[in-house]
Parts: structure tokens; sequence; C-alpha cells
């Protein structure tokens, strides 16, 4: 029987092979960002879990494109140590996405039954 150490390293390797350098670091930074994010701000329901999972994966993935193509770091996607940083920045992009999911539907919840003209105020209010 192969020891866990090695045998998980050498699954961890076929899995980056197989994804692909760019794709696994994109992947695992989203999921940590997933994981992090639902640990200190536990959904209240399933639905609720859903939809901080999709919005900390797309703010994840999203977030860190738009950084990557805004500060033009593609030359990262070379080296190992640059697709650790993409991971890295990818994990950084994702933090505030579900928070920002949660602030919105909390301040449409508050206004179910406002006007459109109410919303409006209140927003204009708020900036």
């Amino acid at each position: 029987m192969p020891e866990p150490t090695s045998s998980g390293v050498a699954g961890a390797a076929v899995a980056y092979k197989a994804f692909g350098g760019t794709a696994a670091a994109v992947a695992s930074g989203a999921t940590l960002a997933a994981v992090v994010v639902m640990l200190m701000t536990p959904p209240r329901d399933k639905r609720e879990w859903a939809v901080g999972l999709i919005s900390t994966v797309v703010s994840s993935i999203g977030g860190g494109a738009i950084t990557v193509e805004h500060f033009h770091l593609h030359h990262w996607a070379f080296s190992t140590v640059g697709l650790c940083a993409l991971g890295g920045l990818m994990f950084a992009c994702g933090l505030p996405g579900w928070a920002i999911v949660r602030w919105v539907f909390n301040f449409i919840g508050q206004r179910r039954d406002a006007s459109i003209d109410q919303v409006a105020k209140d927003v204009k209010e708020m900036l």
C-alpha cells in the first residue's frame, strides 16, 4: 500500500498536468476563497450557501481576470511562482464577493415593499 503523502502529491501533480497550470491556479484560489468565506460568515440556509459559493467563485475568477488584465500580469502564467501568485490573486479577489452579494440582498430584502422611487431615494442618501 502506498504511503498517503507521496500518493497525494502524485495525485496533485497529475491534476496539475490535467487541468493546466493556469486553470489549477484559478481553481485553487477560487476554491480556497469560497471555503474561507463560508467559514467566516456561515450561510443561514441551503439557498444562501449556494448563492455564497457561486458569488465567491464568480468574483474570484472575474475579479482576478480583471486585475490580471488591468495590471498586465499575463507573464505570471509562465512560471511556477507566478502561478502561485495568480492563485493568491484569485483568492484575494474572491473574498469580498460573498459579502457584497449578502449586503445587496439584505438591502433589497429590507425594502421589499418599497416603491422604486423610495429605493432610489434611499440609495441616493447613502451615496
